[in-house]
């Protein structure tokens, strides 16, 4: 077994229980005690787990869902470097799917700068509020506004998004794992996204460098579903080659 398949294993056995034991862990994976301590501590670093005394306890914010101007602020440098690859994914003319997401919000803040005649489909109200005098065609979705993520989720919207076949689909998600995919903390949001990337032609993840090697509460779907995941530093050679058998390109800044 790699240490990334036991890595995510440890997590779900923390997702299932919300506590685990070093010693029973070494046991069930047949690895040395101090290995498991290894992955714990990693976990803890990560802000996966929490470390105690004998084992880890499951951080409680994995599954929070942060507010919008909260998820804003972070990270904000990388999310405009991932905005700046993504303008050659876009053409002039292309209809774009997108969601709430801060980084998918400042790659639209590029590409309306650059591009002309867009259609943009999205549920949220951010989008819809910053870009309703950009010359683009935009499209709510309606639905149920949530007053902390700034959204529109349920069944209204997810009707909407069915209506439309699109050129491009851009999201974000809270995880990426080899062996969990992709996974988020809000359900409804979830449930929009897997749609969106199903009616689109191409298929656009936003990630920043921090997104790689964890899992959040709700899996998404693996990475055959992607066809560009744009990032702002170039990843793990072991992550290069894991989405080159996916056949997904990565797009990020060519000094890294």
């Amino acid at each position: 077994m790699k240490a990334f398949e036991r890595r995510d294993l440890v997590i779900n056995e923390l997702y299932r229980h919300k506590k685990v034991h070093v010693a029973d862990l070494a046991q069930k994976f047949g690895v040395s005690e101090e290995t498991i301590r290894r992955d714990l501590d990693r976990l803890d670093k990560e802000g996966i787990a929490k470390k105690n005394y004998g084992g880890a306890i499951l951080n409680a914010h994995t599954n929070e869902d942060p507010s919008y101007s909260h998820r804003h602020q972070v990270n904000i440098e990388a999310k405009r470097m991932i905005a700046a690859s993504l303008l050659e994914l876009i053409s002039d003319g292309d209809s774009v799917m997108t969601d709430t997401s801060t980084t998918a919000f400042e790659g639209l803040r590029r590409i309306v700068e650059d591009k002309k005649n867009l259609t943009i489909i999205t549920n949220s109200l951010a989008v819809l509020s910053e870009f309703q005098h950009s010359g683009q065609k935009l499209i709510s979705t309606g639905g149920i506004l949530g007053p902390e993520t700034s959204s529109f989720v349920g069944p209204t919207a997810s009707q909407t998004i069915l209506k439309y076949n699109v050129d491009v689909a851009i999201f974000s998600c809270k995880a990426l794992s080899m062996t969990g995919g992709l996974s988020d903390s809000n359900e409804a949001e979830t449930e929009l996204k897997v749609l969106m990337q199903q009616q689109a032609n191409k298929v656009v993840l936003l990630a920043d460098h921090s997104k790689f090697d964890r899992i959040a509460f709700i899996r998404l779907f693996s990475f055959d579903k992607v066809d560009y995941i744009v990032t702002d530093q170039r990843p793990s050679e072991e992550w290069i080659d894991f989405l080159s058998k996916y056949q997904v390109s990565l797009l990020y800044p060519a000094l890294q």
